[in-house]
């Protein structure tokens, strides 16, 4: 995984004309792989990841001069992928693929056996397939904390939801998870 930039600096090159190709290239390669990990743990289908990934980074670019700097920017682009991929299940809802139902979870089965950038053993997929019948905002709350240790303050700033409503959403996806594992774990 490529180090982290810092912040600081990278937004200066982002924002000047001269620089941004390049310093863009290091932001793609420095926070790329993390966004990849969130989005195929939300998306499950690393063939879907990699278009919602494309267009995070196509928005970034188009927006990177409307960002104040009022959060951290790896806030920002969490923010701006996690709505990537909200907007992508619900427009795959419309269409009539639900995510909760059971051919999901043996679709998502499939997808993540096959997936080269899932290593997991039996549990971790079982984790993987309780994740997919969560409702879409527990997801993304459950991922924040569970998989990228992120507080609830810095979800906040990425959902734009309270900490409060985010320590419940997480509670009961917790919950949700915990039943469905039971029934493994037994």
């Amino acid at each position: 995984m490529a180090e982290l930039p810092d912040e600081e600096a990278l937004l200066l090159q982002l924002r000047d004309t001269r620089s941004r190709a390049n310093a863009f290239a290091r932001l793609v390669n420095a926070y790329g792989p993390m966004l990849h990990r969130h989005l195929l743990r939300m998306l499950q289908s690393s063939a879907d990841v990699d278009d919602v990934l494309q267009n995070t980074f196509v928005k970034v670019f188009r927006n990177l001069d409307r960002f104040r700097g009022d959060s951290k920017l790896s806030t920002w682009l969490y923010r701006i992928a996690t709505n990537e991929a909200l907007s992508w299940l619900r427009s795959q809802q419309r269409r009539g693929r639900k995510f909760v139902s059971e051919g999901h979870q043996e679709m998502a089965q499939r997808n993540l056996s096959a997936d080269p950038y899932f290593d997991g053993d039996a549990a971790q997929l079982e984790l993987h397939r309780a994740l997919a019948s969560l409702p879409d905002k527990q997801r993304a709350v459950f991922i924040f904390r569970y998989f990228d240790n992120l507080p609830y303050k810095q979800i906040s700033e990425i959902t734009g939801t309270s900490e409060g409503a985010l320590k419940a959403s997480h509670h009961l996806a917790v919950k949700k998870i915990e039943e469905k594992l039971k029934a493994y774990v037994q």
